[in-house]
């Protein structure tokens, strides 16, 4: 897209800023390209920036000492990258990779937390944000551990397709494998059974959700209770996003 077709307001988070408060970071925010594959944290590394993503989709990657990795959470249109910073922590044993390239917003670490410790409107819904993100690494754990990867892929699918406006995903089956931390043969098994089933179609890292329905029945109930949080905790996040085009980062 055009630098003119990017708004802030593409994020949820963003989105829901009161006026006052979105104009005070508005000028500090900086449109980004987050091509697939592009690291924007590594492991135990200080955090320079967070990350408002808009069109693409963040993976959060716990890093094991003889190079596997799983993903613990994504983060797409609806949050922020880097929680670890106004937690406290201000480094993260995971790593954060783009998962689908996009474009984004990012903000320097020192305007965050001037906004944050105000501890008014942004604080509070950073803070429900986190809970919300914390709930999805543990349904993760709890699913990897107790589900399918058949299920497993249905709930990465779907998941994804949330923060998208497309059906059509670009991703290899060996992404999606370090993804779920499973072996390749395995995503491989589940996606021909999916294709099977007719709820998608795959071709060469390409992805197509043809019966998003279907996925919603055969997936377990981690997508459910991730997606129900979100909703609870972020119910105002997007019945105020009526804030008018022009009202962008300069």
């Amino acid at each position: 897209m055009p630098p003119s077709a990017h708004d802030p307001n593409q994020n949820h988070l963003l989105a829901a800023l009161l006026d006052a408060e979105f104009d005070r970071l508005a000028p500090h925010l900086e449109l980004i390209p987050m091509p697939l594959g592009d690291v924007l944290y590594e492991s135990g590394g200080k955090m320079q920036h967070v990350y408002f993503p808009t069109t693409s989709i963040i993976s959060l990657h716990y890093l094991l000492e003889n190079g596997g990795s799983s993903e613990i959470a994504g983060v797409g249109n609806e949050g922020v990258l880097g929680i670890s910073l106004f937690m406290g922590g201000e480094t993260t044993p995971s790593r954060g990779v783009v998962q689908t390239g996009g474009h984004g917003y990012r903000l320097r670490a020192h305007v965050l937390m001037e906004e944050f410790n105000r501890a008014g409107p942004v604080m509070r819904l950073l803070l429900r944000y986190t809970q919300a993100l914390l709930t999805q690494m543990a349904q993760t754990a709890v699913c990897n551990r107790h589900h399918t990867v058949e299920q497993q892929l249905c709930r990465w699918l779907l998941l994804t397709l949330d923060r998208l406006p497309t059906n059509e995903l670009t991703m290899t089956q060996e992404l999606i494998a370090n993804m779920l931390g499973v072996r390749r043969e395995g995503v491989t098994e589940a996606a021909g059974r999916l294709q099977g089933y007719g709820y998608i179609s795959y071709r060469r890292g390409h992805i197509t959700v043809l019966d998003r329905a279907g996925l919603e029945a055969d997936v377990c109930e981690c997508y459910a209770v991730v997606k129900k949080e979100f909703g609870r905790l972020l119910s105002d996040v997007r019945q105020r996003q009526g804030r008018l085009p022009g009202k962008q980062a300069a």
